[in-house]
């Protein structure tokens, strides 16, 4: 292993997967669900900060955090007590039935993030992105009276039934399970590396736009559509951050014709981007887009079950007993995500993540995008580095220009082999999604074994 400077380094004592973990593995495909993928062999055994060790005792720099969800990372002591208190005091009492302090306050603490002088939120805790997906279309068609429910290509919302069929992004998620949810329709999403509908990069949110208008003269009422699901910065389908003005006219396009915008924040929320919701870092470049509802999941509570769907008051006129969970909302859960909030928001303090989590996030990203941008000049074959603050994607690219999927897998396996956790998305992306207490320390660690895995790459 390459000297790494200035920081703690991955270690690697056996082969991937170790004696351990081979064993662990082995009995995993004997008695767990075909589903599973298993693309890495690795099994973790336990985690501090942003390190993972197998079984083996073999040590991996973690940049992906379980898909966006390992929100302070591994073993965070002011999680852990938190979870510990909660636990002395009871573990679980439906929240459908009993109101609880702890997600009371919870509660108050997402909406306040969101909130306007003008305008009051209401939240609905679940268990999982899909949950918050779907209670957000339950609420869209019974609040607006309409069935038609807009999303868009290369988007993920959950593997639910309604959830599954507003994903666009692989037909492997839908195949064989039909029939699905009915009035759905799917519209590009306005990426500026890949711009849709024959636009280009300054036009293409215009484009989709003047396509979505289209299809309510030719195809679709709008007066039948109830909801436009978007996620402000497009995850799975390749860490997409749209055009400037887009979410903007999106909302304008929603008041037009009286739709609701429900925006799923649930990979690129929770500080990620260095905001705590994606969607506010167009307006703080003075975008108006204020969504209708948002859905949460993922980084909420650090690694534990909890999801939310948040709505406008105005919106969310359900009646009592429609709709519930008798999990969500979960105390210990809860206890999680406000010690992860007492984080994001500097209310806690972590060594060397300066005023909050959500300023490390922006100070480290901005840091791992300018290197990622000069390894693009080095690497003909990285065709586009995009994102925001720790949301940022790595497009590997063929001489033609067209995505290069198997070059990104072989990457990313390089990359893995020298001890970083990695996760594509998209047909050739990389994604860096690492826990938000990266410090710019392990984040050169984890930039130089990147470096040192592309340029292992066969010469092209």
């Amino acid at each position: 292993m390459t000297t790494l400077p200035k920081s703690r380094q991955p270690e690697l004592k056996t082969a991937l997967p170790g004696p351990k973990s081979a064993e662990i593995m082995a009995r995993d495909s004997q008695h767990l669900s075909t589903s599973y993928m298993r693309p890495y062999p690795f099994v973790p055994d336990h985690g501090e900060g942003v390190w993972l060790t197998d079984p083996d005792g073999n040590t991996m720099l973690d940049f992906f955090a379980g898909i966006a969800v390992s929100t302070t990372g591994y073993a965070h002591p002011h999680v852990v007590e938190a979870v510990t208190a909660q636990m002395k005091k009871f573990a679980h009492v439906c929240l459908t039935d009993y109101p609880q302090e702890i997600t009371t306050s919870l509660a108050e603490r997402l909406a306040a993030h969101i909130e306007r002088p003008d305008e009051k939120w209401r939240v609905f805790f679940g268990n999982s992105g899909a949950e918050a997906v779907e209670a957000a279309i339950k609420l869209a068609r019974n609040h607006t009276g309409r069935s038609h429910i807009i999303s868009t290509l290369g988007s993920f919302h959950g593997r639910t039934y309604g959830a599954i069929t507003l994903t666009g992004s692989k037909t492997k998620y839908k195949a064989g399970f039909g029939p699905l949810l009915p009035n759905v329709t799917h519209i590009p999403y306005p990426n500026p590396f890949r711009p849709p509908l024959g636009s280009t990069p300054e036009t293409c949110g215009d484009a989709v736009l003047a396509h979505l208008e289209l299809l309510f003269k030719t195809v679709i009422p709008s007066n039948e559509v109830a909801a436009f699901i978007i996620e402000p910065m497009q995850g799975e389908g390749g860490y997409i951050v749209p055009p400037a003005g887009f979410l903007t006219k999106l909302r304008q396009l929603a008041d037009q014709h009286g739709f609701l915008l429900i925006y799923d924040e649930v990979q690129a929320g929770m500080g990620r981007t260095g905001k705590m919701f994606s969607f506010q870092q167009f307006i703080a470049r003075s975008e108006e887009c204020q969504p209708d509802i948002v859905t949460l999941a993922k980084g909420v509570a650090s690694g534990l079950p909890i999801s939310a769907m948040l709505a406008k008051e105005s919106v969310m006129t359900w009646a009592p007993g429609s709709h519930g969970s008798t999990f969500g909302g979960n105390p210990v859960a809860a206890a999680a995500a406000h010690a992860t909030l007492d984080l994001l928001e500097g209310v806690v303090k972590h060594p060397g993540c300066g005023e909050s989590l959500m300023h490390n996030a922006a100070e480290v990203g901005g840091f791992i995008l300018a290197e990622l941008k000069k390894m693009q000049r080095e690497f003909p074959f990285i065709g586009d580095v995009r994102g925001e603050g720790l949301f940022i994607g790595i497009e590997f690219v063929a001489p033609d220009g067209k995505a290069d999927g198997k070059l990104r897998d072989a990457a990313s396996m390089a990359m893995f082999e020298r001890g970083l956790l990695n996760l594509d998305c998209g047909e050739s992306v990389i994604r860096v999604s690492p826990p938000l207490i990266l410090t710019r320390e392990d984040a050169q660690t984890g930039l130089q074994i990147m470096r040192e895995a592309l340029r292992s790459l066969p010469a092209r």
